[in-house]
């Protein structure tokens, strides 16, 4: 019997309660300090481990203080900096770009809104969300590899699209849920509901979830 709307989202709340429970301390993983270091982490992070970017940034952002650093850098020599964190040419690129529209059309400050934020280079909108809802406290989703997966998994959407699976959500979740809940799923995944081993018997969401073994 296909579940309606009301018990979805019934479910959905149910689902964020267990999870604040289990992970009460969830939170980005990234280290930053503004807008502008939190958008380059972000990037970097892209098919790379938050833990390894951490350790790049430090250093990173010690060579290139501000936007104008980025923007007007040896792109060749950006990419040698970050080249740990992998596809470092396409990333050295849109760090590069993203400063440069930054200091040449945003005086200096990276834009507070989704429509400004992913018109710059290599910003798209799981980036933006993310600076959106973490630096600047607009409810927003981050739709990454986890969500995907387990919102699949919970049944919550049937889609693999980040976009539909962003609006199919927002339509289910409680607004002030939103930042949080992407945290709440990247932990739980990483804990319990492992890629390819997901341990239903140790899952708080087993009783929720219509993917559970137990």
């Amino acid at each position: 019997m296909k579940e309606n709307k009301a018990r979805r989202v019934e479910r959905a709340a149910e689902i964020v309660e267990q999870l604040k429970k289990e992970y009460p301390d969830a939170d980005c993983s990234l280290t930053y300090s503004s807008a502008h270091r939190l958008l380059v982490a972000t990037i970097l992070s892209a098919q790379c481990t938050d833990h390894r970017v951490n350790q790049v940034t430090p250093g990173l952002f010690n060579k290139y203080p501000t936007p104008s650093d980025f923007a007007y850098s040896d792109v060749n020599e950006l990419a040698k900096d970050i080249h740990s964190c992998g596809y470092h040419n396409q990333k050295a690129r849109s760090i590069q770009g993203s400063c440069l529209k930054i200091v040449e059309e945003y005086n200096g400050q990276v834009p507070d809104t989704l429509d400004d934020l992913i018109k710059l280079p290599g910003v798209g909108r799981k980036t933006a969300n993310c600076v959106l809802g973490q630096y600047y406290g607009v409810p927003s989703l981050v739709i990454d590899t986890h969500m995907v997966r387990i919102m699949n998994l919970l049944g919550l959407t049937r889609s693999k699209d980040p976009k539909k699976i962003e609006f199919e959500l927002m339509d289910i979740f409680e607004e002030k849920d939103w930042v949080k809940l992407t945290h709440l799923i990247i932990d739980h995944g990483r804990v319990v509901c492992i890629a390819r081993r997901p341990q239903c018997g140790e899952c708080v969401l087993s009783d929720l979830c219509p993917s559970s073994t137990v």
